[in-house]
């Protein structure tokens, strides 16, 4: 006969006792922030060459051109195949290509040409491992534990956006090869973790490719108006309001601040979204939430018009230094 006690269900088992979730987790957490790294080096070391602000938005842009023409394809291809093995394969990818920016270095051939063209691999190895990263969670833990797994997962996102343009100015100190070497470790590290990732849960059976099934997400947020107006208004917010491309300008230019400052820059949005995370996680919107994304969109747009006008040393000891009178 059971006892009250042997009626009591046990309590889910921690994350940190799922080995493939810890290496899923490291993984993510490694290949973001090397990615923020080589970001960091990218932008300044092309800002050098060029003093081009077109060549600035060639950057943002050459990364964001295969997200958009290949957005179909990468869903069937993470639905029809090991995604462990896309993952790994697009970390291999990344490492050559930040071999690539290294030996173009050290070697002196690296010009704006051949960086957008090593950018180019890397950003569409970037565009595939993304939403295919996303997707391991559900296999890789049970359904209880799947809200805190999505949770942690999205901490490792932000915690590795904060450190890792931060790690990356700082090792620009030692010069652009060192950035991309220590980038390339760290994706061969990632593509390592990922083969120690082990599948709980079989996905199902692939479905043969269909034109129906290429457009059912394009149908989906047709029929879906608010789901349409979110997606809509957070693309023309991203798209016209961004300024993390041009930030290489206003750190060497308006603020004088070196490849340090510049991590800095691209690691502060990444701050905020974090604090606002911490904050949502206890107090819940749950009464008009469609005011709180306009004002949410519209600080956002006060705040890229106040950064455009700001002249505002931030980084007063890198300035100081910079402007100091040169000794006889």
């Amino acid at each position: 006969m059971s006892t009250p006690v042997d009626n009591i269900a046990a309590p889910p088992p921690a994350l940190l006792e799922h080995r493939s979730y810890v290496a899923y987790w490291c993984a993510r957490t490694t290949t973001n922030g090397a990615y923020q790294m080589q970001a960091v080096a990218v932008g300044w070391q092309i800002y050098e060459l060029t003093g081009s602000a077109f060549d600035l938005g060639l950057v943002g842009l050459i990364q964001f051109f295969p997200v958009v023409v290949l957005g179909l394809l990468i869903g069937h291809i993470a639905d029809r195949y090991d995604r462990r093995v896309v993952v790994g394969t697009c970390q291999v990818i990344k490492a050559l290509a930040a071999a690539a920016f290294a030996l173009g270095t050290l070697a002196g051939f690296l010009n704006r040409d051949v960086m957008l063209a090593i950018l180019f691999v890397s950003g569409t190895a970037r565009a595939f491992e993304t939403p295919t990263m996303h997707t391991l969670v559900p296999g890789i833990v049970p359904p209880e534990l799947l809200q805190r797994a999505i949770a942690a997962s999205s901490t490792a996102s932000q915690t590795a956006i904060i450190c890792g343009p931060a790690i990356g100015g700082l090792l620009y100190v030692f010069g652009a090869s060192t950035v991309y070497l220590t980038c390339t470790a760290v994706f061969v590290l990632a593509s390592v973790l990922v083969s120690f990732i082990q599948m709980q849960r079989t996905p199902p059976d692939k479905k043969p490719v269909t034109v129906k099934a290429v457009f059912a997400g394009f149908r989906y947020i047709r029929h879906n108006p608010v789901v349409l107006g979110a997606i809509s208004l957070d693309l023309f917010a991203v798209l016209l309001g961004g300024v993390t491309a041009l930030l290489p300008i206003y750190a060497k230019d308006v603020l004088e601040a070196g490849p340090w400052g510049l991590g800095l820059l691209r690691s502060a949005p990444a701050v905020g979204a974090l604090a606002i995370s911490i904050w949502l996680a206890h107090h819940q919107i749950e009464r008009r939430v469609g005011h709180v994304l306009f004002i949410a969109v519209a600080a956002f747009g006060a705040a890229a018009v106040a950064f455009a006008f700001s002249t505002s040393p931030w980084f007063p000891s890198w300035r100081s230094r910079s402007m100091a009178p040169a000794m006889p």
